[in-house]
């Protein structure tokens, strides 16, 4: 994010409206270090973590496929194990049972001493294969174990893939949803009734339900524009030959000129409802836009407003593509431009635009001079109808849908918008998109 106070590349300035003001007359544009928020409350400090905790974080970080692959790999294992166990115990057992007694009879034949002690090692040879046997076994059987849990784990990594087949069709399926897509774009999942099927037949019906409800905010929204600016247009219309009446009152014109300011505020107001409404939709057009043309479209649309107003605006513009709506994003500017020109000193006051790439994001910053902002209330102008010490009947700068439709056009191109106080007074107002 560009900064209010940071310097990055060799800007070109170009001013328009009125001529500049003293030097000293304002505070400097932004200019300096990054604005920090202070220091950590007191007792802040991070709690030291247990070795239970730093396991749960790990587990927390593994994905629903490696989970299921080391759980049918590790049941996999388990099962390899026991069977090992179990064949290593019963080839013991079968031997010492396969072991034939000792097949002499010494009794008689030699000292008894001398027949118990050969008669012992005949069962020594016996335990020492049994033992031998089982030694070879396990030995064998552990590198038989080792292979099968590698392929365990490969085949439970099959296997969690195949079991997450169905939702992988649903996620692209949602990824591919868009407002013109929804009426006809289903999962509709093939197969038999689990589940996962149940789930995909359900996110189905959400989908005719999310249609419906689209289709009935469209519908809305036409009629809506229809049914408000009618009567609109044509009260403006009849106050507009009224005013032109030579035979008018000056009373009546008076009163004429009143009520078509009142009805121009309300048309604006329309406006800016129906083009918040459309803003907070998913973007039906995307077009590659260079950022500093729109910037330049609407400081020039803007320029003599300004300079009616005493405000000098002086740009700082370099190339910044992104995809999008142009029509939204140059609203999305002039909107801020406006806001920064109502909101400004009286006389001598100033206007910053910028535009460019700073570290790989496309940056759109609007700074002004005026009126101090306190921090805490910068958030609450991004609310609809919201005015810094101004209550919903004062009119007089607008409706307070200027800052709302830019945050709304701004989340919908997939970027966001902060705003600080300037140092000196006014109010620093960057944008940051995704560059094409």
């Amino acid at each position: 994010m560009i900064s209010p106070h940071s310097e990055r590349g060799a800007w070109k300035s170009e001013q328009l409206g009125s001529g500049p003001p003293d030097e000293g007359a304002q505070p400097p544009p932004p200019t300096g270090p990054p604005a920090w928020d202070g220091p950590p409350p007191v007792g802040a400090a991070p709690v030291p973590r247990t070795l239970l905790d730093r396991l749960r974080v790990i587990v927390d970080r593994v994905s629903i496929r490696w989970r299921l692959t080391i759980t049918y790999a590790t049941l996999f294992f388990a099962a390899g194990a026991l069977l090992m166990v179990v064949i290593y115990l019963m080839v013991g057992w079968a031997l010492n049972d396969a072991w034939p007694q000792f097949p002499l009879d010494l009794d008689g034949v030699m000292p008894p001493d001398q027949a118990r002690r050969y008669e012992q090692q005949w069962y020594w040879y016996q335990h020492a294969a049994i033992a031998g046997a089982q030694k070879e076994l396990l030995a064998r059987s552990l590198l038989a174990l080792l292979g099968v849990g590698i392929l365990a784990v490969i085949i439970g990594y099959i296997v969690a893939d195949r079991a997450l087949k169905p939702i992988q069709q649903m996620t692209a399926t949602a990824r591919k949803l868009s407002g013109s897509t929804l009426a006809h774009e289903r999962i509709d999942l093939k197969g038999p009734d689990d589940e996962l099927k149940e789930l995909a037949d359900t996110f189905d019906e959400m989908l005719t339900r999310l249609n419906v409800a689209f289709d009935t905010q469209r519908r809305f929204v036409a009629n809506a524009s229809h049914e408000l600016r009618t009567p609109l247009t044509i009260n403006r219309t009849v106050l507009e030959i009224a005013l032109g009446d030579p035979e008018a009152s000056g009373d009546l014109k008076a009163l004429g000129r009143t009520l078509l300011e009142v009805n121009a505020r309300n048309e604006r107001l329309i406006e800016g409802l129906l083009l918040l409404a459309r803003s907070e939709r998913e973007l039906s057009v995307r077009k590659p836009v260079d950022m500093k043309d729109v910037a330049e479209t609407a400081v020039d649309q803007l320029a003599t407003r300004a300079a009616e107003a005493g405000v000098a605006v002086i740009t700082e513009l370099r190339d910044a593509g992104t995809v999008g709506d142009p029509v939204l994003l140059e609203r999305c500017v002039a909107n801020l431009v406006e806001n920064a020109i109502k909101h400004n000193l009286p006389e001598s006051g100033r206007l910053w635009v910028r535009t460019g790439m700073v570290e790989g994001a496309l940056i759109v910053q609007v700074a002004n001079t005026g009126p101090h902002v306190p921090a805490y209330e910068v958030n609450s102008l991004f609310e609809p109808f919201r005015r810094l010490n101004a209550d919903r009947v004062d009119s007089d700068k607008g409706a307070g849908l200027g800052l709302s439709i830019v945050r709304a056009v701004v989340r919908a191109h997939g970027g966001n918008v902060t705003a600080i106080p300037r140092d000196g007074g006014g109010l620093v107002v960057t944008v940051r998109l995704q560059a094409r």
